[in-house]
């Protein structure tokens, strides 16, 4: 016999993941005609916010904060590099180390992505402060999920 109480713990409805997942796809969805503005793709977007403020970084601390391997930051680097937004080079400290940094076009993008955050914002039609607590709560979760 099949509990019916145990199988509302398996509808899409009642998972946790499900919402997540599509929000996220949507959010991205929603940031594309920004970024397409500005030529560019959602996770070199990212890539630029880190360098905007970290200025230069390793690419494996770029893949750090991005949670993102070199395998899949490689290549979006150099496609930046070939729009002209971004430098390569090798550390002279320790060769195996890429170093990736602004260019002038690269660091005069972040004027034009400025508008980006509050465009975005608005459309989501709430607060700045409901998001910083749903913000809050996604990174609690994720800081937690690791530990399983």
């Amino acid at each position: 016999m099949i509990n019916v109480e145990n199988n509302k713990q398996l509808q899409l409805d009642n998972q946790l993941c499900f919402p997540i997942y599509a929000l996220a796809r949507d959010i991205i969805a929603a940031y594309r005609p920004l970024l397409e503005a500005i030529d560019l793709t959602y996770p070199q977007y990212l890539a630029l916010l880190v360098l905007w403020e970290k200025q230069e970084q390793s690419v494996s601390q770029l893949g750090e904060h991005l949670d993102l391997d070199s395998g899949t930051l490689t290549p979006l680097l150099k496609r930046l590099e070939q729009k002209g937004l971004v430098n390569r080079k090798r550390s002279l400290a320790d060769e195996r180390i890429v170093l990736i940094s602004l260019t002038e076009s690269g660091s005069l993008l972040r004027t034009k992505a400025a508008n980006i955050p509050p465009t975005l914002l608005k459309s989501l039609s709430v607060s700045a402060e409901e998001l910083e607590n749903l913000q809050r709560i996604i990174c609690k979760i994720r800081k937690n999920i690791h530990k399983i």
